[in-house]
């Protein structure tokens, strides 16, 4: 992470007196949904309830959610997902693959801003569940002199339970400091060109290396309750728009790519199709060899390193299915960060020109 701190100074003509201030800085905080510290028990039931326990996320009545959450959800879903963590774990350096390609994101970012702004601006990280936090690298940015903040959050579509708490949080933070910087959030990027361009050159990249075609692209987003969507949440919409423009940026026809949604958590019916039981569907009609992409994550991790490799995978292979590949999210590549780039440039017009 690059830190643009500088030595703090007495203002001028100010009182000998008067604390130290530090250099104006401009700060860029990228924010993803976040990781367990381990995958044993009780890291993993903090990290599930701060996460379940999010009114973006599950927006139960809390005296309805909540006994069930502690009381039986809490008590068998660490294991489970323990295991599934354990299984993607990065076992040399101690964290999640998340973790891991979150830190090379900041650092190749870091990078790109340097070579633009100097050192003006300081770029970091945080997580909206777990660690590091929010409030400690928010604070950490107005220690260093950051008047003013350029919050990220890298999900390309916006969601109530992504984008909008992450901002939730960002916003939380800022509520306690007794001098506020300026605050920006990025819109959401699910259309930029540079954006569509990077997924199509994986397509690309990923068909290229293959012996045969596959005969369709999945494209797997990250579920939701169709509730949100009739109450206007726009992310179904933007998921669609995202694969269309994949698909013309590709030239492909329409029987070539399809979009469907994973993840699936309740009773209750979330955005269809599932992704389990759509590729299931492909290959008892005949399409037997298949390509999978998640365009919603901008970065690998616990739903497409373990859930699509793993579970769905399995759900492809046992309807008879031949062929299964997943193509890696866009993660540190060189389009993704230049794609990123834009458009926090884009957004940074008027503080840093």
């Amino acid at each position: 992470m690059l830190d643009a701190t500088s030595t703090a100074t007495r203002p001028d003509n100010a009182p000998a007196d008067h604390p130290p201030v530090k250099a104006e800085k401009v700060g860029i905080l990228l924010a993803n949904l976040g990781t367990p510290d381990h995958y044993s028990y009780w890291p993993m039931r903090r990290y599930l309830s701060e996460f379940l326990s999010d009114k973006r996320v599950i927006d139960y009545p809390s005296w309805k959610w909540q006994p069930l959450l502690q009381l039986i959800i809490l008590s068998k879903r660490p294991f489970a997902s323990g295991e599934a963590y354990k299984s993607i774990w990065n076992h040399d350096k101690g964290e999640s693959p998340l973790m891991t390609i979150t830190k090379d994101q900041t650092n190749a970012m870091a990078k790109a801003m340097e070579e633009i702004y100097g050192d003006r601006v300081m770029v970091d990280f945080c997580m909206r569940y777990g660690n590091p936090s929010t409030k400690s690298k928010v604070e950490k940015m107005i220690a260093a002199g950051c008047r003013k903040i350029l919050f990220v959050p890298l999900y390309p579509q916006y969601a109530g339970a992504t984008s909008a708490t992450a901002n939730d949080q960002f916003f939380r933070v800022l509520m306690d400091q007794p001098w506020q910087p300026a605050a920006r959030t990025i819109e959401p990027y699910f259309d930029h060109p540079e954006y569509i361009d990077a997924l199509a050159k994986s397509v690309e990249d990923a068909y290229a290396k293959m012996e045969k075609t596959p005969d369709i692209l999945v494209c797997s987003y990250h579920g939701m309750p169709k509730r949100y969507l009739m109450q206007g949440d726009p992310y179904h919409c933007q998921c669609q728009k995202t694969t269309r423009l994949l698909r013309e940026r590709l030239g492909w026809d329409e029987s070539q790519i399809t979009t469907t949604f994973q993840s699936v958590f309740g009773p209750e019916e979330w955005l269809r199709p599932y992704t389990v039981e759509h590729v299931a569907e492909l290959a008892k009609q005949g399409k037997k060899n298949i390509a999978v992409i998640a365009p919603a994550f901008s970065a690998d991790c616990i739903e497409t390193l373990e859930e699509i490799n793993e579970e769905i995978f399995e759900s492809f292979e046992h309807a008879g299915g031949e062929d299964f590949t997943y193509i890696p999210c866009l993660n540190d590549s060189d389009v993704h960060i230049s794609a990123l780039s834009s458009v926090i440039r884009n957004n940074l017009k008027g503080w840093l020109d």
